[in-house]
């Protein structure tokens, strides 16, 4: 059995460096950030919804398709609907495959192909099972207004909240710590990760939020991936996330985060951790879940004193949009 995806290749391959003053390095000079620029395997990955019929019953399906790069792909299959969007929560569906002579073969147990966004599934006698769409998936919190009173970190206009702030037109880029400190808040953060099909696992569009400087909810290219502590959204060596709500690359994607810093008596022992609420793309992927220690890389140790927010350039280009943060008492 097998899927097979038609479709044309027209594109060919173009990638981008991004040069902001530093050295890059050779993975980094392959990242892309604009969609004009990817090649054509991008014109095929991402999402599809759909209904297939299963055992009499009309099901609802979620595909991801993320690309691998060299034409090669994952295919990952949702019953229910998308991560955050039906899932039923039991294991996907998962196979490999490579783009070649316009077709993608991925082993499965049915014939699919897709053009021009929709994937048509059929079984070995051709009989229609279903098709899903493609669609672009858009976080419900993404261009939020920061709340009277708000300290607004970064509208597009002004890297100067930041040191080491540098802009990319109107975006934010990575590796920068805010000026002002913080202790109680909620945050509100715009992503976009860089297309790197080439790059595997912490290589690929890889960045970070730390609060405080302290603890990080990871920022990286986990589309499709399951979802680990060292994954989009995970909170780095302490928790995974409750869903993996990653979009795919050069998609704009949200933190919401709710945080309560640790506490610590007159001798400057902590009395009770930091606590944590991530929302991603929407979602709550952590709920109230404590912090016991400052997560690896972290440039600001533990202590009672506010601390800054802080992100990660881990090599790879990441841009920034829509930063504020809302203290609290």
């Amino acid at each position: 059995m097998r899927w097979a995806f038609a479709f044309p290749l027209t594109c060919v391959l173009a990638v981008s460096a991004f040069s902001v003053g530093v050295t890059v390095s050779f993975a980094q000079e392959r990242a892309v950030l604009d969609p004009q620029k990817a090649d054509a395997d991008f014109a095929i990955q991402g999402e599809y919804v759909g209904e297939i019929e299963r055992d009499g019953n009309n099901v609802k399906l979620g595909i991801q398709l993320v690309a691998q790069g060299g034409s090669r792909f994952l295919g990952v299959g949702y019953f229910g609907g998308l991560p955050g969007d039906g899932w039923n929560g039991l294991d996907p569906v998962r196979s490999e495959g490579l783009l070649k002579g316009g077709k993608l073969e991925l082993t499965t147990e049915a014939d699919v192909t897709v053009q021009d966004g929709v994937i048509t599934i059929r079984d070995n006698a051709g009989g229609l099972i279903g098709e899903c769409k493609k669609v672009t998936r858009k976080s419900s919190t993404l261009g939020d207004k920061p709340p009277t009173g708000s300290v607004v970190l970064f509208d597009g206009k002004s890297a100067d909240s930041f040191v080491g702030g540098k802009l990319d037109g109107d975006l934010l880029v990575q590796g920068v710590t805010s000026k002002q400190k913080f202790q109680n808040y909620s945050l509100h953060l715009e992503f976009m990760l860089s297309y790197m099909p080439n790059e595997r696992g912490q290589g690929r569009a890889n960045s970070g939020f730390y609060s405080q400087g302290r603890y990080e909810v990871q920022i990286l290219d986990s589309f499709g991936l399951t979802g680990e502590n060292n994954e989009c959204g995970g909170i780095y060596s302490i928790k995974k996330p409750d869903v993996n709500m990653c979009f795919p690359p050069l998609t704009w994607q949200t933190y919401d985060v709710d945080f309560t810093a640790a506490k610590y008596d007159a001798s400057g022992k902590k009395t009770a951790d930091a606590r944590i609420t991530v929302k991603q793309n929407g979602v709550v992927i952590h709920d109230n879940v404590a912090l016991p220690k400052a997560t690896p890389a972290a440039p600001v140790a533990e202590g009672p004193e506010p601390g800054p927010i802080y992100l990660q350039d881990h090599g790879n280009p990441i841009r920034f949009r829509n930063i504020w943060v809302e203290e609290k008492k």
